[in-house]
């Protein structure tokens, strides 16, 4: 379980770096996160083939996999779109609404009883987003899209979860068939992007390209690596919520590099101070958990 931990917490700093390159990189959202998907599946398919982790995955399996990466890549779209439409610290924080969407859908998805504790956290974190849409209408637009993108994310937790409790395949495998999906779903669209949008570059340059490589490599294939050995041991909802230590990490990533700080005012840290609480009390109460007698 320790290990499960860490894992998460490394796939969550590593999922903290993903926002800024909606600010680094040129492209608009859909080419951006095409490139991604592509970049990632070109350079999994060679590794995992020369480690002989490729195996064979069965038709019903593969279509699974498939359309759960359907919903990432409309997730990442989502993602980057609320960030050009407000600053990466909002994008993120936006992030955090996963949790509460998880404890509400997870259990009819995965078929358990709710948790009231797992209601309580997340209606904190929810407080908290709603502090920073009520007092600053500049960011409202950027923030309406964020929750959309945390809603398809939530989705793409929960039935990846319920695909690592079915198959015993490697975590490289759904990672694969799930770069795949979301390959095919965003080829689909691009065309239709392209001619709505006749202006859009579409051609990266040799700096996008670089900054590219770095979120396809780094980014994404070793984030989802630790983030499906993680879940193998941990629930949906402790894997979400935590993943809402995610904006702290890139809201301090973004003060560095783009001087965001002087963008925000009191009710975003107010609404940053309750979703890290809620974090950190829903961490709490999960090792208090943990160490507590089986037979009690």
């Amino acid at each position: 379980m320790r290990n499960a931990l860490v894992k998460l917490h490394l796939a969550v700093l590593l999922a903290g770096m993903t926002g800024l390159f909606g600010r680094l990189l040129t492209l608009q959202e859909i080419p951006l996160v095409w490139y991604r998907i592509l970049i990632t599946t070109v350079v999994l398919i060679p590794v995992l083939a020369f480690s002989g982790r490729l195996g064979k995955v069965s038709p019903g399996a593969a279509l699974r996999m498939g359309g759960t990466g359907m919903l990432l890549g409309i997730h990442w779209v989502l993602f980057y779109a609320s960030i050009r439409a407000s600053n990466v610290s909002i994008g993120v924080l936006c992030y955090a609404l996963i949790g509460f969407f998880t404890a509400i859908l997870d259990p009819f998805i995965n078929k358990r009883r709710f948790d009231w504790k797992e209601l309580i956290f997340s209606a904190l974190t929810l407080v908290g987003l709603l502090l920073i849409f009520s007092f600053d209408s500049r960011y409202r637009t950027g923030i309406t899209i964020g929750a959309l993108s945390s809603l398809v994310a939530a989705f793409f937790s929960m039935f990846t979860k319920k695909l690592t409790g079915k198959y015993e395949y490697p975590s490289s495998t759904f990672v694969l068939y799930e770069m795949i999906g979301g390959l095919v779903c965003l080829s689909a669209v691009l065309p239709f992007f392209l001619a709505g949008n006749p202006g859009a570059g579409m051609a990266p340059g040799l700096r996008d390209f670089l900054l590219l490589l770095v979120l396809a490599v780094v980014c994404t294939i070793g984030q989802y690596l630790l983030q499906f050995d993680a879940l193998k041991k941990v629930s949906a909802f402790t894997v979400n919520l935590t993943y809402n230590l995610e904006p702290i990490y890139s809201i301090v990533f973004a003060m560095i590099l783009f001087g965001e700080a002087r963008e925000l005012n009191f009710s975003f840290y107010l609404g940053l101070a309750i979703i890290v609480t809620a974090v950190l009390l829903q961490n709490f109460v999960y090792r208090r958990e943990q160490k507590r007698p089986a037979n009690e």
